[in-house]
């Protein structure tokens, strides 16, 4: 994938607002809609920025800084959403991709990887979850083995309930994404 500098408007002045009003460096883990179209290219609208972590744990002053409702929402009509429901793999920190790496001094966007972005998906398993890897999968930025391998040994274990329709959900992926 090409570096890209700076993301479009009016991402890249939401972002310069929300570093301006940051006291330290900031890591945002970030997933969802966001990075599918800004970093894998998948075309579909998103007006939030979903994000799973941030490093060190400003969450709260992220989202007063930049959530929804926030003055910056009003003002660009975008927003950071922390993630509720989403369950990434184990080691997904291991495979984070820098989005924008000199955009910004102090705010640093750090993207799953797209297997990854798959695998934060079937919990929720909305319509545009589906549509995403799909679309991912289309773009050959998913391959299935690697997608059953990573859900077998680092996503199910850590499930907290509902693994039989998980797994439905990524056999119906596989089944319907790479026809044999």
């Amino acid at each position: 994938m090409p570096l890209i500098e700076a993301p479009p408007e009016p991402w890249r002045s939401f972002f310069a607002e929300v570093e301006s009003r940051l006291r330290e460096d900031v890591q945002l883990h970030c997933c969802g809609g966001f990075v599918v179209t800004q970093l894998y290219g998948v075309s579909r609208t998103t007006s939030d920025i979903d994000f799973l972590d941030v490093v060190p744990n400003v969450r709260s002053e992220l989202t007063d800084i930049g959530g929804k409702g926030s003055l910056l929402h009003r003002k660009y009509k975008v927003y950071l959403d922390a993630v509720a429901v989403a369950t990434p793999p184990e080691n997904y920190q291991e495979r984070l991709a820098p989005m924008f790496p000199r955009a910004w001094r102090r705010l640093r966007l750090l993207a799953l990887e797209a297997h990854d972005l798959a695998l934060s998906k079937p919990e929720r398993n909305l319509d545009r979850d589906r549509d995403d890897v799909q679309q991912l999968a289309h773009a050959g930025h998913l391959r299935p083995e690697v997608l059953r391998d990573r859900y077998y040994t680092e996503l199910r274990p850590n499930l907290l309930a509902h693994e039989a329709r998980h797994d439905l959900t990524l056999q119906l992926w596989l089944e319907s994404y790479w026809p044999a």
